[in-house]
Parts: C-alpha cells; sequence; structure tokens
C-alpha cells in the first residue's frame, strides 16, 4: 500500500505542473471534435428511436412504475433521456480513454521517465500494435459489461460501486501497458502486470470512484433540459480528460517504481522480449 500511496502523491503533485495541464488540450479536441459532429447528427435521431422502442415495448409503464416505487415520479417523462445518456457514457469513457493512448499517455511516460526516473533503461517490451490490442478488446467488454449492468441503476450505489470496479479493471489492463511499453521487456512488462495485478486494480477502483462525476455531470443534463447535452457533454469530456491523466500519472509512477524495483531484485536476471 505504502508504494501506492507514495505513486499517488507524486501523480498528484505532477498533475499540477503547467506541462500535464496543458496535455488536456489535444484529447480535449479530439473528443470535442468526434462528439460535436455525433451529437450534432445523431442525438435526435437516438431519441427518436427510444422514444418509439419504448411506446412499441410499453416501457413508459414499466419505467414510470419503478420511478413512483422509488419516489422519483416526477422523473418518469426523462426516461428516454436518461438511457440515451446512459447509453452514451461508455462510449464516452471509451473514446476519451483512446485518445488518451494516442495523445497523452507517450507524454505522460516521458515526463515521468525523464524527471524521475532518468537512469531507467528502456527496453522497448511493447508496441503500439499490443497497445492499440489492449485497448480494443478491454474497451470491447467494458462496453458489453457496462451496458448489462445498467439495470443496476434503480439501485444507484450498486450501480456505482459496479462500474468503479469495471473502471478499474479497464485501466489497469490499458494503461499498464503503456506505461510499461517502452521500459520494460515483454518479460517483465508480462510479469509486474501479474505480480502487481491487485496493486493496479486498487489504483484503477479508485480512479473509477473519481470517474463518476463526470457521468454525474453527463447524466444530470436530462434532469435540466435535452438542449444543455452538449454543453454538459464538453464539460465531462473535460473532465474525464483530467481525471485519466491524473490515473495515467498514478500508474506511470506505480509501474517505472515497480520496474526499478525489480531489476533492483534481480540485476543478473535476463527477462526473454518475447
Amino acid at each position: 500500500m505504502r508504494a501506492i500511496w507514495t505513486a499517488y502523491h507524486r501523480a498528484l503533485r505532477a498533475q499540477f505542473s503547467r506541462k500535464m495541464l496543458l496535455l488536456s488540450v489535444a484529447p480535449l479536441l479530439m473528443s470535442v471534435l468526434l462528439w460535436g459532429v455525433a451529437l450534432f447528427f445523431g442525438m435526435q435521431p437516438l431519441l427518436d428511436a427510444l422514444q418509439a422502442l419504448f411506446l412499441e415495448r410499453g416501457w413508459f409503464q414499466a419505467s414510470g412504475g419503478i420511478m413512483n416505487s422509488l419516489g422519483l415520479g416526477m422523473l418518469k417523462t426523462l426516461a428516454v433521456p436518461l438511457v440515451a445518456m446512459l447509453l452514451l457514457l461508455p462510449l464516452m469513457i471509451c473514446t476519451s480513454l483512446l485518445f488518451m493512448g494516442l495523445a497523452a499517455m507517450p507524454a505522460i511516460g516521458r515526463y515521468v521517465g525523464v524527471n524521475d526516473y532518468p537512469a531507467l533503461e528502456k527496453k522497448h517490451g511493447g508496441s503500439v500494435i499490443g497497445s492499440v490490442f489492449v485497448n480494443l478488446s478491454a474497451v470491447l467488454v467494458f462496453v458489453v459489461l457496462w451496458v448489462a449492468t445498467l439495470p443496476l441503476y434503480f439501485v444507484a450505489p450498486l450501480a456505482l460501486l459496479v462500474h468503479a470496479l469495471l473502471w478499474g479493471a479497464l485501466t489497469a489492463r490499458v494503461m499498464a501497458y503503456d506505461a510499461l511499453a517502452e521500459y520494460a521487456s515483454a518479460g517483465e512488462l508480462r510479469l509486474i502486470r501479474q505480480r502487481h495485478r491487485r496493486a493496479l486494480l486498487v489504483i484503477g477502483t479508485i480512479s473509477g470512484a473519481a470517474g463518476a462525476l463526470p457521468g454525474i455531470a453527463w447524466i444530470g443534463g436530462a434532469l435540466l433540459s435535452v438542449l444543455l447535452f452538449p454543453l454538459l457533454a464538453l464539460l465531462s469530456l473535460w473532465l474525464y480528460l483530467v481525471i485519466f491523466i491524473f490515473t495515467g500519472l498514478w500508474f506511470q509512477y506505480y509501474c517505472l517504481q515497480a520496474l526499478a524495483a525489480l531489476r533492483v531484485e534481480n540485476p543478473d536476471v535476463v527477462f526473454m522480449r518475447k
């Protein structure tokens, strides 16, 4: 636990450096471009399709009954916008994470490596292709599980817990690979991810709890006005990216410290690249 919190404090300090704050600009612009176009052309058709589906299946009565039983009857007319937001949220998370991997994680790795681990040898055990595969496979599993657990939002505390664990598993898999890809050999990368699996999941899950905040802002748009969706989407994207950058720093510090300790512990061991 000490290593986790040491990495946390170092990441928190680095988060507020000018370079890290500016680092969110490129992924934000990429996300805004993608989601601006998607929301402009796709939001109303999505709402219309969900409205028709609710009418066809009689889901308005079912959702209204559930809302009334929870004492939220005044929100039953917002069932369709809420469902739309919950469907779009995992896609927003995943695109933010992918843009982070493309635009931010390499810069985070250079920043931490140059400033804190200048003597750590780079063995390039990861690759761009490997990173793309890890990202896409993890994102696919995440989206499927997120959609499968959407009914848990009727029991909000349980939903937040489950989705924090999903976030934890996603970021632990993706960011640990990206954090080690340049510095570790393939053997070292596998060993650290196996040996420190629990700690990596803890880091990801704590970050996942913070990741609930943008989702609350995003879904909150449905409670106010459909017209606020684009503005709240922009706010949510920026919050996601700030949280992702901090999470990337946390993983980077923890993983490089684990790699340095592994090499001190086994100075004569040659970790094979394949």
